[in-house]
């Protein structure tokens, strides 16, 4: 964990909304061009891979402690970083929703499998939910373990 001023803190969260990345991989962009060390497919691949790995941890944590609004939040980070890991070991960047959707609708398409559209609608109801906590606690529970699904099916694609 790194410790930030609240002032740069709350600048981080609002940079990262704006891009449409989360605040790690905005720091992470920072790093990379501050040390002159440029984020090439594979190295984009292992963050998002990585962040998709401790979001679904702390969803789980989430779940643990009864807040189902926290954990929809981390389940719905968990499979837009998976979505990202495969698009950067394609060798590509998205940024924002309307391109993850985008690159799921071909991406289902490719492998003919329906299953991924409805795991990826699961993952968007608890973006949703995050900002509106409208799911009962036991729908949220039961979509967290279809991202988990969602999340393997796609690390599967990567790591044949």
């Amino acid at each position: 964990m790194i410790v930030l001023p609240k002032r740069i803190a709350e600048k981080l969260r609002r940079e990262s909304e704006k891009a449409g990345v989360s605040e790690e991989e905005l720091v992470v962009e920072a790093l990379s061009r501050m040390f002159d060390e440029p984020l090439d497919p594979e190295a984009r691949f292992e963050v998002h891979l990585k962040l998709s790995e401790k979001y679904l941890r702390d969803a789980e944590e989430f779940l643990a402690r009864g807040d189902y609004v926290q954990a929809s939040g981390k389940a719905w980070g968990a499979a837009a970083q998976i979505v990202k890991a495969v698009v950067a070991k394609e060798g590509r960047e998205f940024r924002g929703h309307a391109e993850l959707w985008g690159y799921m609708d071909e991406l289902a398409e490719r492998a003919g499998n329906v299953m991924l559209r409805y795991l990826w609608r699961t993952a968007n109801a608890l973006y949703q939910n995050f900002y509106e906590g409208w799911m009962p606690p036991r729908e949220v529970e039961l979509a967290v373990k279809d991202v988990k699904v969602f999340v393997e099916k796609l690390r599967a694609t990567v790591q044949r």
